[in-house]
């Protein structure tokens, strides 16, 4: 008897993803629970565990194919027994009916074939999304042309079709390129990062903090903080302890425009900007503003290990009302980042650098920063925007602020 794998629940509001790398091969003997198969989404990448032990005898779900909730992957045979079978062709036939029924829910352009690496660019470029466009190619891949006739049917002017297509290199360059597919969670972060470019009224404030307090802080009592709470004193927990105060007085910079509603967080969830190999995710530090700065040393532990390893859960993604990047970790002096939409802020902190500042009248050196401060104009005013800042930097530059609640 036959087992068979498929696309479990994803997460809320995901309803597809790619499927990454089969762990296994048809033939392999496996066990309950074994992981099987990566798929990427659009936050996380997931590994598919084995329904049941016994053979894989068939992979229905190739590597690079976009898949549906509840979609077939493959199939599992119990027992020794099933490996004759799966060397062997006779599985083959009954791939056909299996792997129709998933056809639908497969990809969004109704294909089991993910589009041709141009259609994709061209698809990304301009905003066209795969279920928009009708696949002629083997399998109903969808191929650049039919992105092209479709964008020349629909809302998007046909003239702009062929700019955003890219100019042919000549032969000697194109020997010494490499054309690699873009990976669902990199197609999402540059389709988010766009479409918050083109929702919002993006505008960023900036300033600088002197870190003298923090430094001076953290140096004293690191050591005593390590040992009692088994973990380091970053600045994070200095950061977001900040960020949640200025948050509580200035509501709007933590809320959200739904249509003409807008939607005020009485909680802070902060999502953290984490860098790893397969792109930029933002774990999220639930209530925030609930926890003490041991607590939030804590949990981006957690998660910044979790995002390292590709072990982040659905949960640990979701629900951000505010979010802190730190380019400083990779040496950014000052850059103004971009709305993780529907947020309304997103911090910037950068590279810790001594600076000759003028204090009391004399010229002293400073470990100072810049701050960045990116916000949705069409909810937070000017004025606002600068005194959230203005509040991050007192709290920083006295951090016994912090601890009375000030």
């Amino acid at each position: 008897m036959a087992t068979e794998i498929r696309v479990p629940t994803l997460g809320e509001s995901v309803s597809e993803a790619t499927v990454g790398t089969w762990l296994k091969k048809v033939g392999d003997t496996i066990k309950a629970d074994e992981p099987l198969v990566e798929l990427e989404t659009d936050k996380v990448t997931v590994e598919v565990p084995a329904p049941a032990s016994g053979v894989l005898t068939e992979i229905v779900a190739q590597d690079g194919e976009t898949v549906g909730l509840d979609a077939l992957l493959g199939q599992i045979a119990e027992g020794a027994a099933g490996a004759a079978p799966a060397k062997a062709e006779p599985a083959k036939p009954q791939a056909a009916a299996p792997a129709a029924a998933p056809a639908a829910p497969a990809t969004q352009s109704g294909s089991a074939m993910p589009a041709a690496p141009a259609a994709s660019k061209m698809m990304a470029d301009n905003n066209v999304s795969a279920d928009q466009v009708d696949g002629s190619g083997k399998r109903g891949q969808v191929l650049k042309g039919d992105v092209i006739a479709a964008m020349a049917k629909g809302t998007a002017a046909p003239a702009t079709a062929p700019a955003a297509a890219r100019a042919p290199s000549s032969t000697d360059d194109a020997s010494r390129e490499e054309r690699v597919k873009m990976t669902r969670l990199r197609q999402t972060i540059a389709k988010r990062l766009k479409d918050a470019q083109n929702t919002a009224a993006m505008l960023t404030t900036y300033n600088e903090v002197d870190m003298t307090a923090v430094m001076e802080l953290r140096k004293k009592y690191k050591d005593i903080f390590e040992k009692k709470h088994g973990v380091k004193l970053g600045f994070m927990g200095f950061f977001t302890k900040a960020v949640t105060h200025a948050l509580k007085e200035i509501p709007s910079i933590n809320a959200e425009i739904d249509g003409t509603d807008l939607i005020y967080k009485n909680y802070c969830h902060v999502g953290m900007a984490v860098g790893t190999d397969k792109g930029l995710v933002v774990p999220v530090i639930r209530d925030a503003d609930e926890r003490s700065i041991a607590d939030v040393e804590k949990e981006l532990g957690r998660l910044a290990k979790a995002a390292r390893d590709g072990a982040l859960s659905m949960a640990d993604m979701q629900g951000g009302t505010f979010t802190i990047t730190n380019g400083g970790v990779y040496g950014s002096l000052m850059s103004s980042p971009i709305l993780n939409a529907p947020q309304s802020g997103i911090l910037g902190m950068h590279k810790i650098q001594e600076r000759p500042m003028a204090i009391g009248g004399q010229v002293v050196i400073r470990p100072m920063m810049y701050l960045a401060l990116s916000y949705d104009h069409r909810i937070v005013d000017g004025k606002e925007a600068v005194t959230f800042l203005v509040r991050v930097k007192e709290s920083l530059e006295d951090p016994e602020r912090l601890v009375l609640d000030l």
